[in-house]
């Protein structure tokens, strides 16, 4: 785990990238301002976490890091043991986590639950819709609450990447670290409640025949695998959907629950 700190004293502020080790957006960003060094009115630590699997290309070494926390310093595995490390650097920080999918080409943000963190910081962000995950077993939530996940668009892509370095400007605008960084104020972004998985069958091809965040009724064809059909069984709205970002599910089903304004 490398980590830097822009400014002076003991920070509150935290971004990190490379939690999936085959997710360069976020790591390429905060390289960005390990280099750039912006003059900051409050401290900012900058963290790029799993080196080991950047370094491999792969999403993990032994296991998911970001389901492995809280981790423990004498875990087994290489992740367990540096989720237990990660979470005493951001724990007590107000956090951004950098990803991109295979879903989604634009951002979105993902918080535990809706609090005045999300309303406060969400809307200064470049984000089309904020998602609600609820308790999430393993994820950074567990060591640091107050985090803010966003999802920078498609995996490897250079928008992406741009995207990440234009999110992250937005995050330490929105915490007060770049006093002078103009922002969005977006008034009305859609929330989302994070539902069941969508199930992903052993075969050998997959589809995807709906959109991300567009409302699927029910017996709307969602997906097929190897040409068999998913049918939904209720009304949703799809997130994370994809044919091969994930290796047993599709992705997530969830309803919309408001705005951040409510």
């Amino acid at each position: 785990m490398r980590i830097e700190t822009l400014g002076d004293g003991e920070p509150e502020i935290a971004v990190v990238g490379g939690i999936h080790g085959d997710e360069p957006a976020g790591v390429e960003a905060v390289e960005h301002f390990m280099e750039t060094r912006p003059d900051v009115a409050r401290p900012v630590k900058l963290v790029i976490a799993n080196e080991e699997a950047i370094e491999r290309g792969d999403r993990y070494v032994e296991a998911d890091l970001n389901r492995s926390f809280p981790g423990r310093a004498d875990g087994q595995s290489h992740e367990i043991r540096l989720a237990h490390a990660l979470g005493e650097e951001v724990g007590d920080c107000v956090t951004l986590a950098l990803h991109t999918t295979h879903s989604y080409e634009g951002m979105f943000a993902l918080v535990d639950e809706i609090r005045d963190l999300a309303r406060d910081i969400c809307p200064r962000l470049s984000v089309d819709a904020v998602v609600e995950t609820g308790h999430a077993e393993g994820r950074i939530f567990e060591v640091a609450p107050d985090t803010i996940e966003v999802e920078c668009g498609y995996q490897g892509s250079e928008q992406a990447a741009r995207n990440a370095r234009q999110v992250t400007r937005e995050f330490l605008a929105a915490t007060g670290a770049l006093a002078d960084e103009q922002t969005p104020h977006q008034t009305d972004l859609p929330v989302f409640r994070l539902g069941d998985p969508v199930p992903k069958v052993d075969a050998e091809t997959y589809e995807v025949f709906v959109d991300n965040f567009e409302e699927v009724l029910a017996g709307e064809k969602v997906a097929a695998a190897d040409g068999e059909a998913v049918i939904a069984d209720t009304d949703f709205h799809p997130v994370l959907l994809s044919a091969y970002g994930y290796e047993d599910v599709f992705g997530y089903t969830a309803q919309r629950v408001g705005t951040l304004s409510g």
